[in-house]
């Protein structure tokens, strides 16, 4: 179309220029001028000239049109290949970038970083170590989750702060509804707080009960269904990848936990009840409870029953509470275990705490599947806000002493009061302040047993 019109424009043009010379023909014709026709050819051989350049560049503009055309084609036709080649991979970021191809095949990275740093303050009569600042990487962790055609998902989860690689998470599961299957390395539905992530609880620490009765992640089979507000959970579970390097290892448990979690307007409820039996199995002859005071980066244990001879399997029974309204929230748990020994008594502890928080921030803690869940920051830095600020306050007990079984590990009393802060999605800021009142401790300070620790922790927090 550019050609025609150009060429129509050029033709034009000549036929305008040549109309009066024609007639200036005739004149010559006429006069019977030479000087006149000569002068009449040199200006036609001009435009015959000028028409050769336009037809050159209306040839040139149809080449370049082709050649811009041809490289578009193949361009669109790499770009389709490689398309295909990739299966169709999108990515989206959600916390981390997550891929997906067309076929249902996902993959996102995950990791977490934590430095934790505290003080212990004891009485003057008190030499030891574990006293005084401390401070570790307390958990540096690098791993992968998605999900396979057919309903079937994976995480794995290699932990390095403790110098070596270890396995934290490694397990499959599979979907249909409301019924999930998983397979390998998992949470043995302990209770509420154990369940969170570290990403998501409340203070620097967990209750003590949860440290001080080994709650782990251990390598089995299990099931959950929810459906509403209901979510049942149960599993058979050997032990802790870590300590199945001995082959001798045949210890077995069962474990299961039913949560009722219905919605009442705006406000979240939570009401569940777990229990938990493990045989020791034969190579664990003895069995030790006992706990930091709520810092983990010191050795210091002021309760502890020391190792309990003729171990041969635990029994334990656990209730949760949760409330979340808007920027308050509330929760508590009690927990009962009772070690079974072969000829002696069998000892029986106890642990329990309860707590109420409040956003200073307009946030709220999330929940979802029976855990609690860090907030979806309303206004974060760099976004018109400061992020999300929350304070709370906890009473925390823990008895481990059973003198008709003949076993004083004492008993702790703690006050911990606490700030955290969201700057930005993630990454968080703890500080903690614990009060602890202990009987019968294991540590003596001079002749007494009673007496009071005091203990700030804080911690340093990116995760994706």
């Amino acid at each position: 179309m550019i050609a025609r019109l150009l060429t129509g424009t050029a033709t034009a043009l000549v036929l305008s220029s040549a109309s009066p010379l024609l007639a200036r023909t005739d004149d010559a014709s006429t006069s019977s001028s030479s000087r006149e026709v000569e002068l009449l050819r040199a200006e036609l051989e001009a435009l015959r000239a000028r028409l050769e350049a336009v037809q050159n560049e209306v040839n040139a503009s149809q080449t370049e049109i082709k050649n811009v055309a041809a490289t578009s084609d193949r361009a669109l036709k790499s770009a389709e290949a490689v398309q295909k080649a990739s299966g169709g991979t999108k990515t989206a970021w959600k916390g981390a970038p997550e891929f997906a191809s067309e076929d249902g095949w996902t993959f996102k990275p995950r990791g977490r970083l934590q430095y934790d740093f505290g003080s212990v303050y004891a009485p003057d009569g008190i030499v030891n170590d574990g006293l005084g600042f401390s401070n570790e990487l307390r958990r540096v962790r690098l791993g992968a989750e998605g999900s396979i055609p057919g309903g079937f998902g994976y995480r794995f989860e290699l932990e390095f702060a403790g110098g070596d690689a270890q396995l934290w998470d490694g397990y499959i599961t599979y979907k249909d509804g409301g019924l999930t299957l998983t397979a390998g390395q998992h949470n043995n539905f302990q209770s509420l707080e154990e369940l969170a992530s570290a990403d998501d609880t409340v203070l620097v620490e967990r209750a003590a009960f949860t440290d001080a009765f080994g709650f782990e992640r251990r390598l089995g089979l299990s099931a959950q269904y929810a459906s509403g507000p209901v979510l049942l959970q149960g599993g058979v579970f050997t032990d802790n990848v870590g300590d199945l390097a001995d082959d001798g290892n045949n210890s077995i448990g069962v474990d299961g936990r039913a949560v009722f979690a219905p919605k009442l307007g705006s406000t979240q409820l939570h009401l569940a009840a777990s229990a938990h039996w493990r045989d020791l199995g034969d190579t664990i002859d003895s069995t030790r409870y006992r706990q930091r005071p709520l810092i983990h980066s010191t050795d210091i244990r002021f309760i502890d029953t020391g190792n309990i001879q003729d171990a041969k399997s635990e029994k334990s029974y656990g209730l949760e509470a949760l409330a979340i309204a808007g920027r308050f929230h509330i929760t508590g748990e009690a927990h009962w275990l009772k070690l079974s020994r072969g000829l002696a008594p069998n000892p029986g502890f106890f642990g329990a705490y309860g707590e109420v928080g409040y956003f200073l921030t307009d946030d709220s803690y999330g929940y979802r599947s029976g855990t609690l869940r860090k907030p979806k920051l309303s206004k974060p830095v760099g976004k018109g806000g400061i992020g999300a600020v929350a304070l709370s306050l906890r009473y925390d007990y823990l008895d481990l002493t059973d003198q008709s079984a003949g076993i004083i590990g004492g008993k702790q009393n703690g006050i911990i009061a606490g700030v955290s802060w969201w700057p930005v999605e993630n990454l968080r800021f703890l500080l903690n302040y614990a009060h602890l009142e202990y009987d019968d401790a294991s540590i003596a300070a001079g002749t007494g047993r009673n007496y009071s620790v005091d203990s700030i922790g804080g911690r340093f927090q990116v995760s994706f």
